[in-house]
């Protein structure tokens, strides 16, 4: 196991990523700038599909729904790192030292960020046609990542408070710069008493901001994409990006939180 010293480096290496997220760059801020234009000409039909997304996140912090995984090939994945240890179930992959839960996580990242490439390429070939598709398949890719991410450090997504806690980092992913301060004093609370993080955890606050955060994340690539062909490559590199933010936002907290439990 790791000694102490070893898991303070691990927590300055993760607050200076905490610190590098409270930073707009300038782009960001240029790109935030048009979004009433962009309310009126994106496609009405578009609107309504990213509307459902807030039924769907429901759903899922309540049961789970159709995107709960099985967590074997995680695990499979965990024993190939660790073949000293026997990886039986996700209370055994809590054990395994925190170098190993990284290199697990990092190839779950680049697994699930060529998935999303081929498949924003995919319903991006089709232009407008095909792009109603890709919002409900974004939303399955990100969750699928995240929850296999929680398994890599050992926490269970069958839990409805991981799952709260998931959808937490799905916002972070796709907040601005006010939102990423909020979300990070929330889960500071997590971290810093269990106790108290059950009644802070049991009320998710910002389902319709993920939402809205996903429409304005998402707009400009969804008209970029909505020209057939060319939306191919539009499709495939936005979609890349957006998972491997989302695969490094659970990377990052949950790693957060498994150093902190062993520090203390």
């Amino acid at each position: 196991m790791e000694t102490e010293n070893q898991l303070l480096t691990e927590l300055k290496e993760i607050e200076k990523w905490e610190k590098s997220q409270k930073q707009l760059w300038i782009w960001d801020r240029i790109m935030r700038l048009p979004f009433k234009l962009l309310d009126r000409v994106t496609p009405s039909f578009i609107h309504k599909k990213i509307g459902l997304l807030l039924d769907e996140l429901g759903s899922y912090v309540q049961t789970g729904g159709q995107y709960l995984i099985q967590e074997n090939n995680v695990l499979n994945k965990i024993q190939k790192e660790n073949p000293e240890i026997p990886i039986h179930s996700i209370d055994d992959a809590a054990g395994v030292p925190i170098i190993s839960m990284k290199a697990v996580s990092e190839e779950l990242k680049k697994s699930r960020g060529g998935f999303a490439t081929v498949q924003g390429a995919t319903t991006g070939f089709g232009g407008i046609f095909t792009l109603a598709a890709d919002i409900p398949l974004m939303l399955g890719i990100s969750l699928k990542t995240l929850q296999e991410i929680a398994i890599a450090y050992g926490y269970d997504p069958r839990k409805r408070e991981e799952r709260i806690f998931i959808v937490k980092c799905l916002q972070f992913s796709s907040s601005d710069i006010v939102g990423k301060k909020a979300i990070l004093r929330e889960l500071s609370s997590f971290h810093a008493n269990r106790e108290d993080s059950r009644e802070v955890m049991s009320q998710l606050q910002g389902w319709r901001e993920v939402v809205f955060t996903y429409r304005d994340q998402f707009g400009w690539k969804k008209l970029l994409q909505a020209v057939p062909v060319a939306g191919m490559v539009f499709g495939a590199i936005t979609n890349r990006q957006a998972v491997h933010d989302v695969a490094e936002t659970a990377d990052m907290l949950y790693r957060k939180r498994r150093v902190l439990e062993r520090l203390s």
